[in-house]
C-alpha cells in the first residue's frame, strides 16, 4: 500500500473529505458510489464497480432479474440446467 502523504481529520458527523488529488487518482466524480471495506486496523476505500454475485468479476456483465452475472457464470449455469 503507498501513503498518499495526505492527512484529514473526522467532522463531527464521522465525514472526511477526499481530497481532489485523490478523487482524481480513483477516477472519482460527484455521485460516484465507493465501497468501504476493513482490514485490520485499515479502512480501504474503492470505486464502486458492479459485479458478478457468484464470482465478483466486474467485466462481461449482465442483468438477469435484477442481478447482475457475467457470462462466464452465465454460461456455467446454463450448463447445470
Amino acid at each position: 500500500m503507498k501513503s498518499l502523504g495526505m492527512v484529514r481529520k473526522i467532522d463531527e458527523l464521522g465525514r472526511i473529505v477526499l481530497p481532489i488529488e485523490t478523487r482524481r487518482l480513483m477516477d472519482l466524480s460527484p455521485g460516484d458510489g465507493v465501497e468501504i471495506f476493513s482490514e485490520k486496523d485499515r479502512v480501504i476505500l474503492q470505486k464502486y464497480a458492479p459485479a458478478c454475485i457468484f464470482c465478483g468479476e466486474a467485466e462481461n456483465v449482465i442483468i438477469y432479474k435484477n442481478k447482475r452475472v457475467c457470462h462466464a457464470c452465465a454460461a456455467e449455469l446454463k450448463l447445470l440446467s
